[in-house]
């Protein structure tokens, strides 16, 4: 088929707005998927995406769509090839997204009736903007009773600039208005560009490990043709893999001998790590070699890190074979093995944010029965020292001594946050609570604002989604994007109990907040350590000061119980007697905190 018949288009869209039923009504009028097969959320293939009803993994799809008669095209009665690929709307695999707009020319804005533009729906629309994609704004769920489409349309029409005649109102559940999508994507999606160059070249914007075919790739064809059999050398890390099979996806894979220019497909690369494959790299056929990758590619580093240990110390074997098998699958996930006081054996895992680590938990047990605990999440720092080096850590207990320290450097986000307007204040007040520095408030309608923040990522990868929401009633969303490192006036807060530095409890914190924190954390361990037969004392120290403590108290034993009458003098003795055996006993005896005490301390 003629390249100016192909199409290739993303969905944008906030989670929950619809987009993935939206999807099964293109697969049902397209006739791509047997009605007799269809189940809802089609292209999710794993069920904590259907539970949760999100998208977690990309899935593309490639129909063939004669236009309808109400279609102004030129051409009504030829076919054309749709290539749709459904990308996940969360914040946390915003680099999958982008990749996924690159491999397309044009862009499916789909917001709810309902609830209208959401903050990572704004992100992911500009980035669309700026990659040049043709936008079709679409406002979905019209068949709801609440539903508002006209001032919806008037938010579209403020953020785009369109005219009202151009915004479809449509409904994934019932099918209405899904025709004239479809022809609009027809009419107003460009077909592919050409990308002359001496070789074949296709963009992979997603990789996943089949247990039976090895790695597989989505890939996009920019120019030439890949044939089954070929050698491929991937650009970014020139590492080598063959075609095995290549082929559609319709939405499952059809082999083909061959994809060509402009073509969305999948390739079985005969590679056994995704790490060899990742997102964003360039294929090219070994025997005629691109002479420049594609642009954008970058290695995707995490910067959320939490520590993972099984509540049964034995499972650690099982752990580790876990983490082995999913990263096959999740090239983003780190992990390095780590030993706790508290915990045990257990990893340190890097995740792209809060839903990938909660997403990996979840599939951690569930996929290989395992019962887990996470330590509360925590991002890299970077550390200026004084010979000039650049040191990056995951865990304070990386911190070198402070005499090596010139500065320290926290991730700062870009937060964006649209709210109605009568919650402005509450979220100003929460925001800059957490050290946010106000950039801008701008408005979508008379009712809706979005408030623009540079915010520490610290101060948001834990409670703060939670806060927010409690804030809002629930009606405010929040997209944030690293923006990079920035000194700030940074501390070690060191935890000793009993005069022993405990490290699994010690945490950086700003200068600012660090005896707030400290306060708070000794209270709550007070109250979480089992007494003991002496008084224990816990301090919290920043360098050699203490600024927070709290003791536990002793078990009080009546040594003078057996006493009947007698001198004063032999209660005494007997008192004294204990409390030197108290005294020593604190000075040779050793804390032993619970590891269910630390799992508590974490669940709080």
């Amino acid at each position: 088929m003629s390249v100016s018949q192909i199409r290739n288009f993303a969905i944008i869209a906030h989670i929950d707005h619809g987009k993935s039923t939206l999807a099964d009504r293109f697969l049902e009028v397209t006739g791509t998927v047997d009605k007799r097969d269809l189940k809802e959320q089609t292209l999710d293939t794993m069920d904590i995406e259907r539970e949760r009803g999100i998208t977690i993994k990309l899935q593309p799809a490639r129909m063939e769509y004669t236009p309808s008669e109400n279609s102004k095209f030129e051409i009504r009665n030829s076919k054309f090839i749709l290539n749709l690929i459904d990308t996940p709307g969360h914040v946390d695999f915003s680099y999958e997204v982008s990749r996924s707009l690159a491999a397309v020319e044009g862009a499916l804005l789909v917001v709810d009736a309902s609830q209208g533009i959401e903050a990572q729906t704004l992100s992911t629309l500009y980035a669309a903007i700026e990659s040049g994609l043709t936008i079709i704004p679409v406002i979905n769920k019209i068949d709801l009773p609440h539903a508002e489409p006209e001032k919806v349309a008037k938010e579209i029409i403020t953020l785009l600039g369109c005219k009202r005649e151009e915004i479809i109102l449509a409904s994934g559940k019932t099918g209405e208005g899904v025709p004239a999508i479809l022809d609009a994507i027809v009419e107003h999606v460009p077909a592919p560009k050409l990308n002359p160059d001496s070789g074949p070249k296709a963009l992979i914007f997603d990789s996943f490990y089949d247990s039976y075919k090895g790695v597989m790739v989505y890939v996009r064809v920019f120019h030439g043709q890949i044939k089954k059999g070929d050698k491929l050398i991937l650009m970014a890390e020139h590492n080598n893999a063959e075609v095995i099979e290549i082929g559609y996806l319709k939405p499952k894979t059809m082999a083909q001998n061959s994809l060509e220019e402009g073509e969305i497909g999948y390739i079985v690369t005969g590679l056994k790590e995704t790490s060899k494959a990742r997102v964003g790299d360039t294929v090219t056929v070994a025997k005629n070699e691109a002479t420049k990758p594609l642009p954008g590619y970058k290695k995707i580093k995490p910067f959320v890190y939490a520590g993972v240990y099984t509540t049964v110390g034995d499972d650690f074997p099982l752990l580790r074979d876990a983490l082995e098998k999913l990263s096959l699958s999740d090239s983003s996930l780190a992990y390095e093995p780590e030993n706790s006081q508290a915990l045990g054996f257990g990893f340190r895992c890097g995740f792209l944010g809060l839903l990938h680590l909660e997403i990996v938990k979840e599939r951690l047990e569930r996929e290989f029965n395992l019962t887990l605990i996470t330590t509360s999440p925590s991002v890299s720092y970077e550390i200026l020292k004084t010979n000039g080096n650049i040191l990056a850590i995951t865990s304070p207990a990386e911190l070198p001594e402070k005499t090596e320290i010139a500065e320290i450097r926290e991730p700062f986000t870009r937060l964006e946050i649209v709210t109605p307007s009568n919650y402005i204040g509450n979220i100003m007040e929460l925001v800059q609570s957490r050290r946010g520095i106000y950039k801008n408030t701008s408005y979508l309608d008379e009712e809706r604002a979005v408030l623009t923040y540079e915010c520490p990522l610290s101060e948001i990868v834990t409670d703060f989604y939670d806060r927010l929401k409690s804030t809002s009633s629930g009606y405010a969303s929040i997209n944030y994007e690293l923006i990079g490192y920035r000194a700030e006036n940074l501390t070690k807060v060191n935890i000793l109990i009993n005069g022993e530095p405990f490290e699994a409890l010690s945490f950086i914190a700003h200068r600012s907040e660090a005896i707030k924190q400290s306060e708070k954390l000794t209270k709550r361990l007070k109250e979480l350590i089992p007494r003991q037969n002496f008084k224990i004392p816990i301090q919290a120290a920043i360098g050699g000061d203490i600024v927070a403590r709290e003791d536990i108290p002793a078990f009080r034993k009546d040594v003078t119980a057996k006493l009947y009458g007698g001198d004063v003098t032999r209660k005494r003795k007997l008192l004294e007697k204990q409390k030197k055996g108290k005294e020593k006993m604190k000075m040779v005896g050793r804390v032993e905190i619970p590891s269910d005490t630390f799992i508590k301390l974490l669940r709080d």
